[in-house]
């Protein structure tokens, strides 16, 4: 049958066990040094790749300390059923009395009773706003009904200022309710009517007929407060900025003859400082660990691991240390370290935080210590130079980055290798199969042609008699 050869029938000889045992002692050293390769190169950018994501996460931790906004802020209580309110570091600490005198509210005016299809007229309607700023027409046809006038009025491309509406009571009669958009005085809306027609002219704020002028439903008013009894603030809208200085109020009720005024508390809140630091101890203190584990030599006993004396490893920690351990300007021209800030190492590299050390510091010079954090843009605080050195190694294409490209470039390459080096396999095979096929069929031509010759040495008269 095509396709099926039979080796050493001539010799006797296992050629197929010869030739595997043949290419398998080529094949095996490769292909182990090539795993172990593959192995290496695996574990390596497992570590790495831990590596990076524990100094993602120390980055995280040191975050909220690179940010100017989060030193000396401000912590205001008082928030009540009257009011709420929030703070910026312009607030200075004091204490505060408020009363809410009553809310801001939004002009509405509402007209006469139409019937359903009733038409209004023609002629424009002129909505303004007091204070001039936002005005629109409206152009009204003889069929339009109080729906169109209503329609026209919302979908107008200049209207800023009027939300128009209908309201429809138990007879069918319909009303045109006009509301400004917005509180305060300075919104209260203002309504003319020029050129009009028919019953149109009874939404002109000057017509005469006390019957079928628009009537007021809510009177536009600012917001009032009042500060320490004394001080009297108004506001076209519910919202107080910087009524206090630093300070956003936003008012909800109005306070009733019997309510007592509300009180406003407003303090120095530092705790973020402790706060990241305390994470950011912990944070250092569990990438420490990872390094040690993923860069330790091997002991007597211990193999050494994937990292061990890589240079990468070592000038990151020695960058590290030097940092933690160098002295940052505070703003009164003098120098802070980590550790006067409660922040220091043991014998063994790991922190501790003492956070006394820390409110000591802050209760003496608060500047001093975001200045240590930030420093300036010529001399780098301390979680400035530390965040810096760390996106060095963890941005985009930073340090780690090119190691694991490096480290999996090395792995196409071994891939390509190895398929190099299979085909090499699959010729060598090929060729010993071939010489090995020869040799056979040499050696059968070989017994056969013993075979013709002892046979016709038989035939030899006396062959085999030795006398």
């Amino acid at each position: 049958m095509s396709g099926i050869s039979f080796t050493g029938l001539g010799s006797g000889l296992p050629v197929n066990d010869i030739v595997s045992g043949l290419v398998n002692a080529e094949r095996q050293p490769f292909e182990q040094r090539s795993s172990i390769q593959r192995s290496n190169l695996d574990t390596s950018i497992s570590a790495v790749g831990t590596l990076k994501s524990e100094l993602d996460k120390l980055q995280t931790a040191l975050e909220d300390l690179t940010s100017e906004d989060n030193f000396q802020k401000r912590s205001v209580s008082g928030s009540d059923d009257f009011f709420d309110v929030s703070s910026e570091k312009s607030a200075q600490t004091g204490d505060f009395d408020l009363k809410v005198n009553n809310l801001a509210t939004a002009h509405k005016v509402i007209g006469s009773n139409f019937s359903n299809e009733e038409t209004l007229g023609t002629g424009t309607i002129s909505i303004a706003t007091a204070d001039g700023l936002k005005n629109f027409d409206v152009e009204i046809s003889d069929t339009d009904t109080l729906k169109d006038v209503r329609d026209k009025i919302n979908n107008a491309d200049d209207n800023n200022s009027t939300t128009a509406t209908i309201i429809t009571d138990s007879n069918g009669a319909q009303r045109l309710v006009m509301s400004a958009k917005e509180t305060g005085v300075d919104n209260a809306l203002e309504v003319t009517v020029s050129g009009a027609s028919g019953r149109l002219a009874e939404f002109d704020k000057d017509n005469t007929e006390p019957t079928t002028k628009l009537t007021q439903l809510t009177e536009a008013r600012n917001a009032s407060i009042t500060i320490d009894g004394s001080v009297t603030l108004t506001s076209s809208s519910n919202e107080f900025k910087d009524a206090i200085q630093g300070l956003t109020i936003n008012i909800k009720k109005a306070h009733g003859s019997d309510d007592d005024d509300s009180k406003i508390s407003i303090s120095e809140n530092n705790n973020i400082v402790e706060d990241t630091l305390t994470k950011f101890v912990d944070a250092y203190n569990a990438y420490r660990n990872i390094s040690s584990e993923i860069g330790k030599s091997g002991g007597e006993g211990e193999s050494s691991s994937v990292l061990s004396g890589d240079a990468m490893l070592r000038s990151l920690n020695s960058s590290l240390r030097n940092i933690l351990s160098s002295s940052y300007d505070s703003a009164t021209g003098e120098t802070l370290t980590l550790s006067q800030l409660g922040v220091s190492a043991d014998r063994y590299g790991k922190l501790e935080f003492d956070k006394e050390k820390l409110e000591e510091q802050i209760e003496k010079d608060p500047d001093a210590i975001q200045n240590f954090f930030l420093g300036s843009d010529d001399k780098p605080g301390f979680a400035v130079s530390f965040n810096n050195r760390l996106e060095s190694y963890t941005k985009n294409d930073g340090l780690i980055d090119s190691r694991i490209d490096s480290y999996e470039n090395q792995l196409k390459d071994l891939t390509k290798s190895d398929t190099e080096f299979s085909e090499k396999m699959d010729r060598l095979e090929a060729r010993l199969f071939a010489q090995y096929n020869a040799m056979d069929s040499l050696v059968a031509g070989l017994n056969a042609s013993s075979q013709g010759a002892l046979a016709q040495l038989a035939n030899v008269p006396n062959y085999g008699n030795r006398n």
